[in-house]
């Protein structure tokens, strides 16, 4: 039996001779445990779920876990009240009266079953692409995109295109890695720390733990970030930049690196494509282009030879300077062409300093800092490895100066050159995957880019899709457009608009339904995606394409499926509600195809298990999609003979092959379990990852703990492994040539090119090397009505919008305020706790102000998805967070201002990311009878038939039988 604090405290039992009491400090709390997988936010921590008499008792975390090792947050604890959250749906729902009215009539699963599979399979059966299926935040990509191709549509997508395709596509583009999932700051042994944008809500509970081992060292952090809150009010230096500039603050970095020499030029030359030669040719079809020999090899000018291999072990390497080549073509080296573009005045201090909104000497001693750290304080390790070109080296030394970013300098316009800056700002410090610098996360590093092009340039009735919708474009050819340059895919990613849409554009996909661009859809299928809502850039915008007519009556999108397990504001406007479970009550993989747990320590994943039963007439969305696809014939789920190829999810999870011996899950394959990473399905496979705590993971060797782009070892036991196609060194890529072949389509090269009203935005984003431009919604309006930038932040106690069903978290964060600087508001005559109109070029909202220091002057902020419309989530109409709390999507749109030409997104021109942080307002005083509720406010929603009716006060096991 386990004893926890979290039981009866003070509780007298009769000691073993009854004539005294004693007091039980830690009473029992339950008759089982069982491990899963936490699902409270993104950072997939190891839990223990302590059950009595099949109910949730107590969560902690799992201290063997490798995440978190035991820790657990607030919104890990409460995952309680998340499951037995009176917003739970109940059963399968078909709508009966019009969208949005909340009139549904319960169905059996039967039914529902048959409703999908006739849309389906009518969608299916004509034109695939009709069928536009959009997940949200879930950990099931590998699965989903995998029946997308399987049904045939191109139309598929998740939530990384309105959160964080910037920081992916920059990095996998750039170092073959990224932040967050894709990489880590070396924790132990890092003395100086940078992050940019890190909000508390994402993989908090490693940051925290990193963040105090980083001080109990003394190491510095630094926090980059207009709101000093979380992690930024910790930190040993803040620095408030203004939204957007972040990308002129690297650079101006940059540019006093490079001005006074203080950068790691034999990292360069090694590690990097600072040394290829490029091209000059203006106007001709190879500018900017590699020069390479007649194998394909890039080329760079070594002091004796000239034009060599770059890849030459020998290669003796001058970085700067102008050379002609045999054939007579000129060629610089990388290195020059970065230098001279951030050396020139529009980087210097001076000149970004009153933009960045702090002064030019604090950019100086900031870069001094880093580099004396880096320079002056080198990291040694006693670990001897081997390079790829077979070099022993006896020792790693690394630049221990960590950098970490995440959506804020995302979500902007500008955000894919900013993030690849920041990278660039790593390479010239040699701090990539050395010790006490910023590390891969295993399976990356991957190639640059990682693979193949993405598919679906052709679609056909009943005919799968071969090869990953959601892909790496290497140039125009990779395009999804059709020969007169328009998109093949209803929301734009992969075409001219962004041409790395690696993740989708899920922001844009329900304003193209409704507008029939490119074309129209039959089938909207969602999943956990609150698209009226909290997910939409514009939530009534979205509302009113969902309930969108056409002349005749019929609604423009015809059908709509959702799923999710709770009654969120999205419900009301589906026509089908086919409802999930929780996490608690379900499998699930944390896969090495998707988003796996691996760390810089080695790769791992994980899984789900049920822990509890389902006390309503729910299913695992996951188990529903694999019916699915055996319904619809899909030939991935049906067996020869037509009959289903899998029982249930976890049958998938076993003996899914995407390719021969690799499955969603790497640890314990072949037959006897002996074999990881690649190796034959193993029937035991999921009771083995349950006896180890729902987890696998596999350690690293110390001499492939760093270096992993260029680590012979880590490179062929990676490849074994199924994590690399290859062990070639992965070389870091300053000048990124698919962006410049881009560029070239848009000078008029190749045969295919941008339409002409493209072709101006193409040549000038697509650049090879990072720029900093101003966010394009600015440029594109008048900003001067709008002084303030607004954004938002999401708390440590809630996750996107996940714990709105959840009452202990919602205590915490049951309405939101909008922050403005003291100094500020004072100069606008503005008092704490006034209703104020925010208003932007879109639209306006009424807060209540709250004044505080720590945000930057020129910027105003709130919480995420705090405020909820009421009625949903079960929530009385009256509750906080529909009176006081508000949206900021409210005022931003998804759309740039008008401009010639056909409508385009709000977005990063490079990867369609969401630029949800662009946002300008003004904020004025309401009329004091206009104070006291938040508008806009939209009419209650119903809720669907048969809900628990919530208490009044919501509380944890009020009337069950107690210890």
């Amino acid at each position: 039996m386990h004893y926890s604090g979290a039981g009866l405290r003070g509780k007298k039992m009769p000691d073993d001779g009854g004539a005294t009491d004693r007091i039980i400090y830690s009473a029992p709390i339950g008759d089982e445990v069982k491990t899963t997988t936490c699902y409270m936010c993104a950072c997939r921590c190891g839990i223990r779920v302590h059950l009595k008499d099949g109910r949730v008792r107590y969560i902690e975390g799992n201290p063997d876990h490798p995440v978190n090792k035991g820790v657990l947050c607030g919104k890990g604890s409460a995952g309680i009240m998340t499951q037995y959250s009176p917003a739970r749906l109940q059963s399968p729902l078909k709508r009966v009266g019009p969208r949005g009215s909340g009139e549904f009539a319960e169905i059996s699963w039967d039914e529902a079953m048959e409703i999908a599979t006739g849309w389906l399979k009518h969608v299916r059966e004509t034109d695939p692409r009709k069928l536009a299926f959009f997940t949200g935040r879930d950990q099931s990509q590998s699965l989903t995109g995998f029946w997308a191709a399987q049904f045939g549509t191109p139309n598929f997508a998740a939530h990384g295109g309105f959160c964080s395709v910037n920081m992916a596509a920059g990095g996998l583009y750039t170092i073959g890695g990224s932040f967050w999932e894709f990489g880590e700051p070396d924790w132990e042994h890092a003395k100086y720390l940078m992050i940019f944008g890190v909000a508390e809500d994402h993989d908090s509970n490693p940051i925290k733990t990193g963040l105090a081992a980083l001080k109990q060292r003394g190491s510095k952090i630094v926090s980059v970030n207009p709101v000093r809150t979380g992690y930024s009010a910790v930190a040993d230096e803040w620095v408030g930049i203004r939204p957007g500039t972040d990308g002129l603050f690297i650079m101006a970095l940059i540019h006093e690196l490079i001005r006074t020499d203080r950068v790691d030029g034999e990292f360069l030359v090694r590690y990097t494509n600072a040394p290829w030669l490029v091209v000059r040719n203006p106007g001709g079809a190879d500018d900017g282009l590699f020069a390479r020999d007649a194998d394909g090899k890039p080329l760079a000018w070594d002091r004796a030879r000239g034009a060599i291999p770059a890849d030459d072990v020998t290669l003796s390497a001058v970085l700067v300077g102008d050379f002609t080549l045999p054939d007579g073509r000129r060629v610089q080296p990388v290195f020059n062409l970065m230098a001279e573009r951030y050396l020139g005045e529009d980087y210097a201090p001076e000149a970004v300093a009153e933009r960045c909104g702090f002064s030019a000497d604090r950019i100086r001693r900031l870069a001094a800092e880093i580099a004396d750290v880096a320079f002056n304080q080198p990291l040694t390790f006693d670990i001897p490895w081997t390079d790829v070109w077979g070099r022993r080296h006896d020792k790693m030394v690394g630049r221990p100066v960590a950098f970490h970013a995440m959506r804020g300098i995302s979500a902007h316009s500008n955000g894919m050159h900013t993030c690849r800056a920041l990278h660039i700002l790593q390479m010239l410090l040699g701090a990539v995957d050395t010790p006490g610098s910023w590390r891969y996360k295993s399976p990356f590093p991957r190639p640059i880019p990682p693979g193949p092009g993405p598919a679906g340039k052709t679609c056909a009735p009943n005919t799968p899709i071969a090869g990953n919708l959601l892909a790496f474009p290497h140039g125009p050819d990779d395009l999804l457009v059709d020969d007169a340059g328009n998109p093949l895919r209803i929301d734009h990613s992969f075409s001219w608009e962004a041409p790395l849409g690696l993740h989708g554009m899920m922001h844009s996909v329900i304003g193209h339904a409704e507008k029939g661009d490119p074309y129209r859809i039959d089938t909207l299928f969602m999943f956990m995606a609150n698209m009226a809502w909290n997910s939409a850039m514009n939530p009534l915008e979205t509302i009113r394409c969902l309930t969108a007519q056409d002349e005749d009556g019929e609604y423009v999108i015809p059908h709509v499926i959702y799923s999710d397990a709770y009654f969120s504001e999205t419900v009301p406007y589906a026509d089908l509600i086919l409802p999930d479970t929780t996490y608690l009550e379900r499998w699930d993989a944390i896969s090495i195809l998707d988003r796996p747990i691996g760390s810089s320590h080695g790769p791992g994943d994980a899984i789900r298990q049920p822990v509890v039963k389902p006390d309503r007439d729910v299913r695992p969305f996951q188990e529903v999609l694999i019916e699915l696809g055996a319904r619809l014939g899909l030939p991935a789920f049906v067996k020869e003979d037509g009959s289903p190829r899998f029982k249930d999810y976890p049958d998938y999870l076993v003996n899914h092959q995407r390719t021969p011996g690799v499955g969603p899950l790497s640890g314990w394959r072949g037959e006897d379990g002996s074999k990881k990473g690649v190796g034959e399905p193993n029937q035991d496979q999921l009771r083995r990852y349950i006896e180890n705590g729902c987890f696998w993971r596999h350690h690293l060797s110390p001499e492939e703990s760093y270096f992993k782009h260029s680590n012979r070892t880590y490179l062929e036991n990676a490849k074994a492994m199924g994590m690399v196609g290859k062990s070639d060194q992965i070389v870091m890529q300053i000048w990124s040539e698919p962006l410049q072949k881009f560029r070239l389509a848009a000078e008029g090269h190749g045969t295919k090119q941008p339409p002409e009203h493209l072709r101006e935005r193409v040549r000038t984003y697509c650049d090879p090397l990072p720029f900093w431009y101003a966010p394009l919604e600015q440029q594109a309006h008048d900003t001067e009505p709008f002084p303030l930038s607004a954004v938002t932040q999401r708390p440590m106690a809630m996750y996107h919008s996940w714990g709105s069903m959840n009452a202990w978290l919602r205590q915490i964060h049951g309405s939101n305020k909008l922050y403005m600087s003291r100094s500020r508001a004072e100069a606008e005559g503005l008092l704490q706790d006034d209703w104020v109109w925010v208003e932007s070029r879109s639209g306006r909202v009424k807060a209540q102000l709250s004044l505080m220091e720590g945000v930057n002057r020129d910027t105003v902020w709130t919480w995420n998805a705090i405020g909820k419309r009421a009625g949903a989530w079960m929530l009385s109409p009256g509750a906080a967070e529909a009176q006081r709390g508000f949206l900021l999507n409210h005022v931003i749109s998804e759309w740039l201002p008008a401009q010639a030409g056909p409508r385009l997104a709000n977005a990063d021109p490079v990867t369609g990311q969401a630029a949800w942080y662009d946002l300008r307002v003004k904020v004025t005083k309401c009329a004091p009878e206009e104070a006291g509720v938040t508008d806009p406010f939209p009419t209650a929603l119903a809720p669907p038939p048969n809900m628990p009716e919530p208490p009044d006060m919501l509380r944890y096991n009020v009337g069950e039988k107690r210890p």
